[in-house]
């Protein structure tokens, strides 16, 4: 099993983060896995974007010409990143700031208004642990279990009293898609 997947954001909505998460999140249930990040520099606030990928096997390449799961947190990132899923693959949409919808028939999307669940829960950078809550719920790579008793590991810069939301947000995520 090799699977890949591509989290694109803005700078700022936690696009790397999320990738890291799954990575690290891989490797401690003993599969193989690698993170490859890529930061816009255009300008403060560019397009980021990440790949990760996760597999019981060694890994050739981190490079995703065609993932099996998409992440996009914008309209730019859907425009940019939205034909790269193969055929068959994921779509995970942030619906509270992309209002345009992908015209291909060849994937299943998800919508998660993960930005508006975060402000509504009291702080919009909470936006990407519920896109990963959900990614994760319906990609089953990895164990939700595994990030919630890991996330203070994962996140080693936050401060001890954002775990608790971070992992409110994750279970947000993941309680969303049915």
């Amino acid at each position: 099993m090799l699977v890949k997947s591509f989290f694109a954001g803005f700078g700022g909505q936690g696009v790397l983060l999320m990738g890291y998460a799954l990575a690290y999140g891989g490797m401690l249930e003993n599969k193989n896995v690698t993170f490859l990040p890529a930061y816009g520099a255009e300008v403060r606030g560019g397009t980021a974007h990440c790949t990760v990928a996760i597999s019981d096997d060694e890994i050739a390449s981190p490079i995703a010409s065609s993932p099996e799961f998409v992440v996009v947190m914008n309209t730019p990132s859907l425009i940019s990143f939205q034909n790269q899923v193969q055929s068959g693959g994921q779509l995970f949409l942030n619906s509270s700031l992309i209002s345009q919808r992908p015209i291909r028939g060849d994937i299943e999307i998800f919508e998660v208004p993960a930005s508006r669940l975060a402000e509504d829960s009291g702080n919009i950078r909470f936006a990407n642990m519920i896109m990963l809550g959900a990614f994760v719920k319906k990609t089953k790579l990895i164990l939700m279990k595994t990030l919630l008793d890991n996330l203070g590991s994962i996140l080693t810069r936050v401060k001890k009293d954002l775990i608790k939301a971070n992992k409110t947000a994750l279970l947000q995520g993941y309680e969303y898609l049915k």
